[in-house]
């Protein structure tokens, strides 16, 4: 971004030695090949629509060796900046002619040719009038939502879902609060896309995936392409890389996430009215009932809210719905003031 006032020093020497910064990273990190590869699985990754047998080939070379991990992070790094500045200094350059700024012998002597030859290009940049807009969306219970952004991707957002997004000239991002959503996302390379959640971020440039989070607990499940989940700065932690037909399960402040098996079109079955679990506990099918009608249901015994759900329900009228949940598991609804109370089937009798 400019400094105020509208001049950017593209190749002044804070960026200049930021830059070297980033790239002495990518030059740590082994040999030509190491760097020529991780260059050619960043390009790869960054174009979408990864097939499974390359998705396997991925993970098979970054496995191979310790160094190959952060050699394709250092290049995708720089990457991601140069795809952040790239657009404005291009720009810049098609209306404004670049004029060198004077530099004294004695100044190219104490600085060196390399930093002499950083400091002397000044690009103006017309100064930004405004930063830009952030739009947010909020579901009430049992209304699910589908919002076009203006890059051409989708939200397609499930019930009590309350998140904003931000599309930049450097990066497009969602901050989700609480809800579910699945993110059909636009290649463009120059604009990654990112979903703060919690903790966690995802970084994506173009695929499907749905993201999940509620009472501190985040998915992701991951339809097409590939996507990356990172801790935030501030915190610690390993990123997991996700393809087709996995799903990432973590606690929010737990310092590990584990990766699963998952059929994405399962996941994504909300949209279309059906809920469907493959041994999730009862208190994640109440939860998300919780969200669809407007009568709260609750668990009286933890034990049952333990109790692993399969099987599909479809979303219509709630007492349709606890009926056909009473088929999965042996449950009763007992009305209890404005809340209905889940019970072992039978354990009413005694009260």
């Amino acid at each position: 971004m400019a400094p105020r006032g509208g001049v950017y020093a593209v190749n002044g020497l804070s960026h200049a030695a930021a830059w070297g910064r980033r790239m002495s990273k990518i030059l740590r990190f082994g040999d030509d090949a190491r760097r020529g590869d991780a260059a050619a699985w960043v390009v790869r990754l960054e174009a979408g629509d990864l097939e499974e047998t390359e998705a396997a080939m991925f993970d098979a070379w970054l496995c191979a060796a310790p160094d190959n991990v952060g050699a394709f992070d250092a290049t995708l790094e720089v990457s991601q900046t140069y795809a952040a500045r790239g657009l404005d200094v291009a720009e810049a350059l098609a209306r404004r002619r670049v004029t060198p700024a004077p530099v004294g012998r004695r100044a190219v002597l104490a600085m060196g040719g390399l930093a002499a030859a950083a400091a002397v290009a000044v690009v103006v940049v017309p100064a930004v009038t405004s930063a830009p807009g952030t739009e947010t969306y909020v579901t009430a219970k049992g209304e699910r939502r589908s919002v076009q952004l203006a890059d051409g991707s989708r939200i397609d957002l499930n019930a009590g879902t309350r998140l904003s997004v931000t599309l930049a000239r450097d990066a497009r991002r969602v901050s989700l609060d609480e809800g579910q959503a699945v993110f059909s996302v636009a290649h463009d390379s120059r604009r990654p896309f990112m979903i703060a959640a919690g903790d966690r971020t995802i970084w994506d440039v173009g695929t499907q995936f749905d993201v999940r989070r509620r009472d501190g607990k985040l998915s992701v499940t991951v339809a097409e392409g590939a996507v990356e989940v990172r801790p935030v700065e501030s915190v610690s932690g390993k990123a997991y890389r996700l393809h087709p037909g996995q799903r990432l399960e973590h606690v929010e402040g737990a310092p590990a996430a584990r990766v699963v098996a998952a059929q994405a079109q399962d996941v994504l079955g909300w949209r279309s009215g059906r809920l469907v679990y493959r041994g999730q506990p009862l208190s994640e099918v109440v939860a998300d009932l919780n969200q669809q009608f407007a009568t709260p249901i609750r668990i009286e015994d933890p034990a049952l809210a333990a109790t692993p759900i399969s099987g599909v329900l479809i979303l219509d009228s709630q007492d349709a719905v606890i009926r056909r949940l009473a088929l999965l598991v042996p449950v009763s609804a007992v009305r209890s003031g404005a809340e209905l109370v889940l019970r072992r089937d039978g354990a009413s009798s005694g009260r």
